[in-house]
């Protein structure tokens, strides 16, 4: 039962995953506010959105984390939080925070100009990955396998207008299967997981990965709940790896695509992000 709860949907397009949201908000009788992320302009008192709690299903990290912000201004609560979006948006608050949990994590260094990023390559050894703080798709990423490459990759970033690229984001080139690991998590539930495969180093489904079920082991389940739990719970998307030493969390995702996750899992992700949107609202 809704219970007459409104739902707002913060999106940027209506893709397939946002399809199924709205008809699991219209399978349970909720109304439904559709919010689009370039049209709404939020004042510091509360605007006419007749929503309970937002779900934020924009593509971006910026917008969904001012509009979360506004949002929570107004009283209204979201899904994911504005603290859990910043933090699990940007990679290295997000392995600040799963260091400090004692989550297994790759080698990572941050560094603050090119001339300090050459010395955490050096630090971190090669091969390693040049990823920026904030971005998603495997977009803008760079395995770097020596000093000659990484020093064209620096300049050419540091030509870049974005302040997020004068951040270097360091990680070790984790020698793993040629597939990585995806758990869905809602809550306090791992919904449902998956195996990304690729012949290229980056096994993102949105980069023509081919995708796997995954069975959830007590581990899998265990790492994945204890991850999301670090970023502040809500509905996340774990990126794991297998190392040699076991497995590492790489990535917590605040604004996950879920897809290819359905079609592989069968698992009704979209009923599970609904319903416990609506959880929130009720609290």
């Amino acid at each position: 039962m809704s219970d007459g709860v409104r739902l707002g949907v913060f999106y940027t397009i209506v893709r397939p995953e946002e399809k199924w949201i709205l008809a699991a908000a219209e399978s349970r009788g909720l109304g439904v506010v559709r919010i689009d992320d370039a049209d709404v302009t939020f004042g510091l008192d509360r605007p006419d959105v007749e929503a309970d709690v937002v779900l934020n299903r924009s593509v971006s990290h910026t917008r969904a984390l001012y509009a979360t912000r506004c949002f929570a201004h107004y009283g209204i609560p979201t899904v994911n939080s504005p603290d859990v979006v910043e933090l699990a948006g940007d990679k290295v608050l997000a392995s600040l925070r799963l260091a400090e949990r004692g989550v297994p994590t790759p080698k990572t260094v941050v560094a603050l100009s090119p001339e300090a990023a050459m010395k955490a390559l050096e630090r971190v050894g090669y091969p390693a990955v040049l990823k920026p703080a904030v971005g998603s798709w495997g977009r803008l990423m760079a395995k770097v396998s020596s000093p000659e490459e990484a020093e064209q990759i620096l300049e050419h970033k540091s030509a870049l207008p974005s302040p997020v690229h004068s951040v270097f984001y360091v990680q070790e080139f984790v020698a793993k299967p040629d597939r990585d690991l995806r758990v869905f998590v809602v809550g306090t539930e791992a919904v449902a997981g998956m195996y990304r495969r690729s012949s290229d180093w980056r096994t993102n489904a949105a980069r023509g990965g081919t995708t796997e079920p995954l069975p959830l082991t007590p581990e899998l389940r265990e790492l994945s709940l204890k991850a999301a739990e670090a970023m502040g719970g809500g509905v996340l998307a774990v990126d794991l790896m297998e190392s040699p030493t076991g497995l590492v969390v790489h990535e917590v995702n605040p604004t996950p695509e879920f897809k290819a996750l359905t079609a592989v899992s069968g698992a009704d992700i979209a009923g599970a992000i609904v319903d416990y949107t609506v959880g929130v609202a009720r609290r």
